[in-house]
């Protein structure tokens, strides 16, 4: 089943694709520099970057369907979540040894997808079912 999408739903989709796609270009080409202010090892942080441009790129043309599958929606939800909770354990969990502002970069990141997060589930609520 697809589901006519919430205005609500596709702007924040497009958000989240906007800000993927910037996080991931900047940590691909800043992850020397940000080793360097944040103490987050630069392959961490390149290997992050890469993994965002495609998740970018593929929310990005979820936002743009006229109807978009309900499976899509939940797993960039998912993949959202995920990633907030996995920042997370990376700090908690002792894997790295951040900076003060490292540490906040960390935590401010985690917070910001979590909240995409829930929008986009706000949003998926909203959604109106359709015949495929």
């Amino acid at each position: 089943m697809t589901y006519a999408q919430s205005s609500f739903l596709r702007r924040v989709l497009v958000i989240d694709a906007v800000i993927s796609g910037a996080a991931g270009v900047m940590l691909v080409a800043g992850a020397d520099l940000l080793h360097e202010w944040l103490a987050v090892p630069a392959m961490l942080a390149r290997g992050s970057g890469v993994s965002l441009i495609p998740f970018a790129l593929l929310v990005g043309y979820l936002a743009t369907r006229p109807s978009m599958p309900r499976a899509g929606v939940w797993a960039v939800i998912v993949c959202n979540a995920l990633w907030a909770v996995a920042s997370i354990l990376l700090l908690v969990g002792g894997f790295v040894s951040p900076t003060a502002l490292g540490t906040a970069f960390i935590i401010a990141q985690a917070l910001a997808i979590a909240i995409l997060a829930e929008l986009e589930y706000v949003g998926l609520r909203r959604s109106v079912a359709v015949p495929a």
